[in-house]
């Protein structure tokens, strides 16, 4: 028999019983006779039979898959985090299941009815309906539901729900870029980009303006400036928008994420204006595009190996119900680059 063929309809026929006895052996049934039992792991042990993942699921048994489920794997965020649970699990012995909604919240819940049937560990949220601000009660309530029977653990912040969470401090990574502008004599600061729905932009506005108020520092609303979405074109689209207003232009500004900071770029180039010369640009998340861009990005950085060790290791605890806290956050650091100067009175 070819070994590369061997399957439990194959073990079945060598062993003389049925296939459903096969599955019983290979679930630890009792309902099996030690003769049997011993003619099916004869056969098994003669061919090197490995069930696979989705027998062990049948059975009850852990499974030692992990499902996550991410808002858009394109998104250098999320692929960055995405490959360090993926590799912080393989360390922990478990597999993971690669989800991606395309930012689709019904796809989002196919996603979570097809791992609970295939009977995951736990399933891993990044990104999605997780980060809005606002999440209507039927989302969390179904959320909570299914965190009885399988653990959810959220990189965003659900308000009112049961699962784990493992976020980054918004506030502080934000804290940190206004501290680092207004250090440099910039006073003129504009936040650009992402959608006030989504929390982990609603909370970097509201230091942001703390800030501007802390210093006393002017407030120009027209300054920020809301983006459809969290790419390269939306970052374009809102600094064309803010040159076609006439107003002041900003001597600093803060994009939501590095690839908004690259559409802004682009416009800030061809209106004849240079970086850091003319306007200084910072961002968030330090992905692959902020080493790339010329000038290199100032940008807030997190210790993706560690956010993703922490989701794994906050799964795995969940999983052996091993007391964990609930709300895990995570710190961010400014990387220094080339795309801010200190502020010269014009």
């Amino acid at each position: 028999m070819n070994k590369n063929k061997v399957n439990i309809y194959a073990i079945a026929k060598e062993a003389n019983v049925s296939p459903a006895t096969v599955s019983r052996v290979l679930t630890n049934s009792a309902r099996v006779s030690s003769e049997k039992r011993k003619r099916v792991q004869e056969a098994i042990d003669k061919y090197g039979f490995k069930p696979n993942v989705i027998a062990r699921r049948l059975s009850g048994t852990a499974s030692k898959v992990i499902g996550i489920i991410v808002a858009d794997i394109s998104n250098p965020f999320y692929s960055s985090l995405f490959i360090e649970c993926e590799k912080a699990a393989y360390e922990k012995g478990y597999t993971v299941l690669l989800c991606d909604t395309f930012g689709k919240s019904d796809l989002e819940e196919n996603h979570l009815e097809n791992l609970r049937e295939q009977k995951v560990d736990a399933i891993i949220l990044i990104g999605g309906r997780v980060d809005e601000l606002v999440v209507d009660e039927k989302y969390v309530k179904y959320i909570n539901d299914l965190s009885e029977d399988i653990p959810i653990i959220t990189s965003g912040h659900l308000e009112e729900s049961s699962c784990y969470q493992v976020n980054i401090n918004e506030y502080q990574a934000c804290q940190l870029i206004m501290e680092y502008l207004i250090n440099l004599g910039h006073k003129d600061i504009a936040l650009i980009g992402g959608r006030e729905s989504v929390r982990s932009t609603y909370e970097k506005r509201q230091c942001y303006m703390e800030w501007l108020k802390k210093y006393e520092i002017d407030l120009y609303p027209n300054w920020i400036i809301e983006g459809k979405y969290y790419n390269i074109e939306s970052g374009y689209d809102c600094m064309n928008k803010l040159f076609e207003s006439n107003s002041k232009l900003p001597s600093a500004i803060i994009a939501i994420n590095d690839f908004t900071a690259v559409g802004i770029m682009k416009s800030i180039i061809e209106h004849g204006l240079s970086i850091p010369e003319d306007i200084s640009i910072a961002s968030f998340d330090n992905t692959y595009v902020s080493e790339i861009t010329i000038p290199n990005l100032t940008t807030i950085g997190y210790d993706y190996k560690k956010f993703g060790e922490t989701l794994i290791d906050v799964s795995i605890k969940a999983i052996k119900k091993i007391k964990i806290d609930r709300i895990n956050l995570m710190d961010s650091k400014i990387l220094i680059r080339d795309s801010c100067k200190e502020f010269n009175i014009r």
